[in-house]
């Protein structure tokens, strides 16, 4: 199976807090830093779970952008996309106690890839297709999310959707965000249930769809419909477990996708 990912490519820096931050204080925390950003991590799941994976992006070249770019290819991943001057993306994760985190993103150049900067051949051998909906909400990222899918449909590829975070939508227009996802005819999309409501169901936009419910395991509506549990385990860091039930998902099915999740959540960060 080959599985191809269009989106952005970031360093990610993960903070993990062992007390709460207070003003003018000096939080004792372990961190990592590494790439990130959400097709990204699903690329390097999928190639860790057996995929031949590829990573459709644009990037800088910059000491970020060097850094994101040798970490991604040590998992197997395939990188493609122009590579400029400017500043590569960076986001901020901190993680609390509990393992619930809050991200600050800056996406650099990753939003500017445009439609003329694809080349074909980098679907026309793809199974799947998966966009972040981070791509859906820029330009002109968004029209070359929309040209790779036109690609990969003329190579038989199914096309996967992760919604991304609900407060993106709302400032993006709930509205305008369904009109395109309708644009684009997934053949699966994912969504936790604050992205799930704010789109008014998600399911009717694909055949297949998984609800991502943190601790209460995850529900699939469609062809096939089951609600499962998570796998148990321990949680240290929750930053990219979406991303990892995705790529579980697309290369094996349900369980798989549970299984990769606790993998990712038993430790920092969002990469395997």
């Amino acid at each position: 199976m080959r599985i191809v990912c269009l989106g952005d490519l970031l360093l990610d820096v993960i903070v993990r807090l062992d007390e709460p931050l207070s003003p003018g204080a000096d939080a004792v925390a372990a961190s990592r830093a590494g790439a990130g950003g959400q097709a990204a991590n699903v690329a390097a799941w999928a190639a860790v779970l057996g995929a031949e994976a590829r990573f459709i992006g644009k990037r800088a070249a910059d000491a970020a952008g060097r850094l994101v770019d040798e970490q991604i290819r040590s998992y197997g991943v395939e990188l493609v996309g122009p590579v400029v001057g400017g500043r590569n993306g960076v986001v901020i994760s901190l993680v609390g106690p509990d393992g619930d985190r809050t991200m600050a993103s800056d996406r650099g150049v990753a939003p500017d890839l445009a439609p003329d900067e694809l080349d074909p051949a980098w679907l026309g051998d793809a199974d799947v297709l998966h966009l972040s909906g981070y791509s859906l909400m820029r330009t002109p990222i968004d029209e070359a999310a929309l040209a790779a899918t036109a690609f990969a449909r003329e190579a038989g590829a199914r096309i996967s959707v992760d919604l991304s975070a609900w407060t993106r939508i709302r400032d993006f227009g709930p509205r305008a965000f369904r009109e395109r996802l309708e644009r684009l005819t997934p053949d699966l999309v994912f969504a936790n249930e604050a992205e799930w409501e704010i789109v008014g169901a998600a399911y009717a936009l694909a055949r297949t769809a998984v609800v991502k419910r943190g601790a209460r395991g995850i529900k699939v509506f469609g062809e096939e419909e089951a609600e499962l549990p998570i796998v148990p385990g321990e949680v240290i860091d929750s930053t990219g477990a979406g991303d990892a039930l995705a790529a579980g998902f697309l290369v094996g099915g349900a369980q798989l996708a549970l299984e990769t999740a606790a993998r990712c959540v038993a430790k920092l960060g969002a990469m395997p």
